[in-house]
């Protein structure tokens, strides 16, 4: 993998003095009319790989520059280097794994040399990659390396355990158009047009802001202090790729940095998205979010105190240490070319009426706080969030986004062995939800699914996998647009199933039901025959007998029906869902 090389020169400040930084150009990337022509007809008899969401915000930011000095995605070499010493091949310091994926099947197929043409979910020709390298890495020790954890509950490395495109290609890129958006254009900046965006306005100094959060009072005053104790303005850059499962999506998020505009001093800010995915690394990435802001003409940089964090482990432990983010940019500031604004937490402290960062505070201060987690249970409970928290705009677009539970959309995703009563209890339910009428209802049945949605689908793990996607997607929109999705497969697999969670929870409830019917009585009741066939060999891969099941380990509600009856189960779980808010 090359480097980009042709660039501009800029005198940008670091602290107290000023160094050169090489600002590269992606116009090498796009070939001219007549070679798009030539690549685009090309295309038609190319392999094809189609993004993932990832591959998509990455391939934007290596063909616009954000990536810089990356002009694809990494080879073998680089990959390794980058995992074991955060540095590409020639030393240079990357320290995040840019990666395409495809499944072994895919690969059988593919050459080092070979082009293939890069599309995106609907099929359009994005760009074409020279194959340089075909390999099988190692995912358990990239997870460790990035992620610093094999803990799955961490996203990044859920995903690397979840993926089923477990070879990586790696090669240049020629672009031949950027992904489309069509939501707040007058917010998009390339690099280079927020470069010359900044110089328009004669900034000399901006220091920048990453956030995948919307922002209130504690957010505002920290930025603020941060570019006054500089000298510089702002840029509000905020992630609006991938991040968090269960984060706010994008749109609601941006509104509400609109209507914080008016509350900073004039001329202070300028906002600009990022179509990032981020990976959630810690000080590995708030070392790469650094360099991106470089790139972007940042001259300097906040941190705060869990940068790109994703909370707890399984055990209740942080990810990582509270201040290692701030740390690991100090240590490569000067090389990156960029200073570091190191920020603690930001309190409200009652009896000063003002927030101050945590080494400000004094022995009688009285300190207020209110959690990210409560702020969500109040907006879906309706209850008030004070003003010294939030602003009232934003307070406003957030209660659109979270309608109280019992206007909300939900799923209830059953699993269970063949015979558990899974589908019992699912009808009976749908019968009941329709009597209430207050919300529409859909029975997504595992017999019904396999027939209309996966009729082509076998029965090995990806298969399976693959069908519980589907499932997922549909319970998804279901769940979406206020709709109440009842899934009734087999669903034996603990990682399909944590996906689809992941998927909806972002929507609305989602709620795993685990009829834990025991395998003997199940075969008791084997109506079908099922059970006896997979034991005279007649079924093969059959749940149970041939195939495990993995059962869940705290799913919200947990079924027994070998001494309850379908309509007992039923009232049970609708019982659940009063209690939880979601029925009125």
């Amino acid at each position: 993998m090359a480097s980009i090389e042709t660039g501009i020169l800029m005198a940008i400040a670091t602290g107290p003095s000023k160094r050169e930084v090489w600002f590269p150009e992606p116009a090498e990337l796009f070939p001219g009319a007549q070679e798009a022509a030539a690549l685009r007809v090309l295309s038609r008899d190319l392999p094809s790989v189609d993004l993932t969401q990832r591959e998509l915000c990455d391939l934007e930011l290596l063909m616009n520059g954000g990536f810089a000095p990356l002009r694809g995605f990494l080879g073998r070499r680089d990959y390794e280097s980058v995992l074991n010493r955060m540095r590409l091949g020639d030393g240079r310091l990357w320290p995040m794994p840019i990666t395409l994926g495809v499944t072994p099947a895919q690969a059988e197929h593919l050459n080092i040399g070979q082009q293939v043409a890069l599309r995106d979910e609907p099929g359009d020709l994005l760009a074409v990659l020279t194959i340089s390298d075909v390999w099988e890495p190692d995912l358990h020790a990239e997870a460790l390396a990035v992620c610093g954890t094999e803990d799955a509950t961490h996203p990044g490395v859920g995903r690397l355990q979840g993926t089923k495109r477990t070879v990586y290609l790696g090669g240049d890129v020629r672009g031949l158009k950027p992904p489309a958006h069509f939501d707040f254009k007058n917010l998009r900046f390339t690099p280079a047009e927020l470069r010359r965006e900044l110089a328009r306005r004669g900034w000399r100094s901006v220091v920048g802001f990453q956030t995948r959060n919307p922002l209130h009072r504690a957010h505002l005053e920290m930025m603020v202090r941060a570019a006054t104790h500089v000298g510089a303005h702002l840029l509000l850059h905020p992630s609006v790729g991938m991040s968090m499962p269960g984060d706010i999506d994008h749109y609601v998020r941006v509104r509400c940095y609109e209507a914080i505009r008016p509350y900073f001093p004039p001329d202070l800010v300028l906002v600009s998205l990022l179509n990032l995915a981020m990976r959630m690394a810690g000080p590995r990435e708030a070392v790469w979010h650094a360099l991106i802001r470089r790139n972007h003409g940042c001259t300097h940089f906040i941190v705060g105190r869990d940068h790109a964090g994703p909370g707890q482990d399984a055990r209740g432990t942080p990810f990582y240490p509270p201040y290692a983010a701030q740390e690991a940019v100090a240590r490569f500031a000067d090389e990156i070319g960029i200073g570091l604004v190191p920020f603690q937490e930001m309190v409200y402290v009652k009896n000063r009426v003002q927030y101050c960062s945590l080494n400000e505070l004094g022995p009688k201060d009285q300190i207020e706080s209110i959690s990210g987690t409560e702020v969500r249970r109040r907006l879906r409970e309706n209850l008030e969030i004070p003003e010294w928290f939030s602003f009232p705009e934003v307070i406003a677009e957030l209660r659109k986004a979270f309608p109280p539970r019992s206007r909300q959309g939900l799923t209830l995703f059953f699993t269970g062995l063949s015979g558990a009563g899974k589908s019992t209890i699912a009808h009976v339910l749908l019968s009941k939800f329709r009597e209430l009428g207050t919300r529409p209802v859909t029975l997504l049945d595992g017999d019904i699914v396999r027939r209309n949605l996966s009729s082509e689908l076998g029965f090995s793990r990806e298969h399976r996998d693959l069908n519980i996607q589907r499932i997922g997607f549909v319970a998804n929109e279901i769940t979406r647009n206020g709709g109440i999705a009842i899934c009734a497969p087999i669903a034996p697999y603990a990682q399909a199933r944590r996906q689809v969670r992941e998927l909806i929870s972002t929507s609305g409830g989602f709620f795993e039901v685990h009829v834990a019917t025991p395998l003997e009585i199940c075969e008791q009741r084997d109506r079908k025959g099922l059970y006896a066939k997979a034991r005279a060999g007649l079924i093969q891969q059959f749940t149970g007998i041939s195939d495990p099941y993995e059962a869940p380990e705290h799913p919200e509600i947990r079924l027994e029906t070998t001494t309850l009856s379908a309509e007992d189960c039923a009232q049970t779980i609708i019982l659940y869902l009063e209690r939880e808010g979601f029925l009125s």
